[in-house]
């Protein structure tokens, strides 16, 4: 017997230890876990027990435990019964955390969608898609590609997989639990559907990317300098931690704040813009505020995603969650399906015409993968880029969003590819560039 309570006075001293070092952080861990239970139960329709095993199961926020309401449409979680969070899933907005400042009495705008039914086969269509086959394609090439990405599900722990060729579905792959049909997390792949807003507008002659950010407490410092470019390429000069191993700037955002436009709205200026590249999620949820400034009613600025580009282009799966106050988190929270996903990366191959539409300039792909001053040749305006050959056996014209965890919609233009790859897992546990220089060699 005094072993035992030896060991269960040991365990719990771990324990107090382990609540002590990271009691500042139980906010985070509890929210997190939290909305990304309540995300993937209602808007992936995932189980919940397979997001516990899988996609919770990761350091730190495995440490909290978490409750369903399917009835009530809401998830909540605590560490050690401290801290309990609690996300709440709004029709059309997808799921939120909640606090203080949350009004549940509240009315709430949804976006208005329109989806319709065609015969078009997929991509640019609802129909199924054509059963196409291109004499420069080595299969077995590609073969070897698929191979590579799902040849070590528990180190590369990918999940889907889709590669489009001139328009046309060369292959899909989903790992169990997963179909055409699952909506994915981008995570910062939502920052390159949120500037796409940015260049739609460009292309309707409302705004010029020259032009002052429209932030009337900028106006009286040096802050009236940042243009909307300086924002998009993430070179503003501003203040920002990106730092999500502890509590950051980005991290008080994304699972404390009310108003995720504010924070990085509110940040001093470190150096003049274009100076430094600071790669910020702050910047990107503050564009998100300014887009909004655009429209006369808040309805508006909710449909403005969906009617311009999201449900024109046939994605329908796809899913812009907002904050507690209706803005879009532009930086991190896009929810769509795998095929959905590369629909968006063959927008971008053809430059903005869909169907015969041009949905936004040509020029603005010119303009999204132009590199950065001081990214090293990496990013473009919310775009990743391959100029100065991060991935060296592919093309240098690759340009890319980039998630958390590995969400990727690769362009390839040289070689008419789209390859879009999600999973739980990213460089170096799934290489990259080796991927893609073998899916590249399948095209002879």
């Amino acid at each position: 017997m005094k072993l035992v309570k030896r060991i269960l006075l040991l365990l719990i001293l771990i324990i107090g230890v382990v609540v002590y070092l990271n009691f500042p952080k139980l906010n985070i861990i509890s929210g997190y876990a939290a909305k990304n239970m309540a995300s993937g139960v209602f808007v992936a329709n995932r189980t919940a027990a397979s997001l516990a095993e899988n996609d919770n199961n990761v350091p730190l926020i495995e440490l909290a435990e978490t409750e369903v309401d399917v009835k009530q449409k809401w998830a909540s979680a605590s560490v050690y019964g401290l801290m309990n969070r609690k996300a709440l899933y709004r029709e059309g907005l997808g799921t939120v955390l909640v606090n203080d400042d949350y009004d549940e009495s509240k009315s709430i705008t949804s976006p208005v969608r329109n989806q319709l039914t065609d015969t078009i086969p997929y991509p640019y269509g609802q129909a199924s898609p054509k059963d196409s086959t291109f004499s420069e394609i080595d299969t077995q090439q590609l073969d070897k590609a698929i191979a590579t990405a799902f040849g070590n599900p528990e180190v590369q722990k990918t999940r889907t997989l889709l590669i489009l060729y001139k328009g046309h579905l060369l292959v899909e792959k989903y790992a169990d639990g997963f179909t055409k049909d699952t909506r994915i997390l981008g995570w910062s792949m939502t920052k390159s559907v949120l500037a796409t807003c940015f260049g739609i507008l460009e292309h309707q002659g409302k705004l010029e990317m020259e032009w002052p950010a429209p932030i009337t407490e900028w106006k009286k410092d040096d802050r009236k300098e940042i243009t909307l470019n300086h924002l998009l390429r993430m070179q503003s000069g501003l203040e920002w931690d990106e730092d999500y191993s502890k509590i950051s700037d980005v991290t008080r955002m994304l699972f404390l704040d009310s108003d995720m436009s504010r924070p990085q709205k509110e940040k001093a200026l470190i150096a003049k813009p274009t100076e430094i590249w600071n790669y910020s999620s702050g910047t990107t949820n503050l564009l998100s505020g300014i887009l909004r400034q655009q429209f006369r009613s808040h309805q508006e600025y909710l449909d403005f995603p969906y009617a311009t580009f999201i449900d024109k282009i046939g994605m329908y799966s796809m899913v812009l969650e907002a904050d507690i106050v209706g803005n879009y988190v532009g930086s991190s929270y896009a929810w769509a399906s795998t095929r959905d996903w590369a629909r968006f990366g063959q927008l971008y191959l053809d430059k903005g015409k869909w169907n015969g539409e041009q949905i936004f300039d040509s020029k603005w792909v010119n303009y999204i993968t132009k590199p950065t001053q001081h990214s090293d040749g990496t990013y473009g305006a919310h775009f990743w880029l391959n100029a100065n050959g991060k991935y060296p056996d592919v093309p240098r014209d690759l340009f890319s969003c980039n998630g958390y965890q590995g969400q990727y919609v690769f362009v390839i233009p040289s070689k008419d590819l789209v390859v879009v790859r999600t999973g739980l897992a990213e460089n170096p546990e799934f290489d990259v560039n080796k991927f893609l220089s073998e899916v590249v060699k399948s095209v002879q």
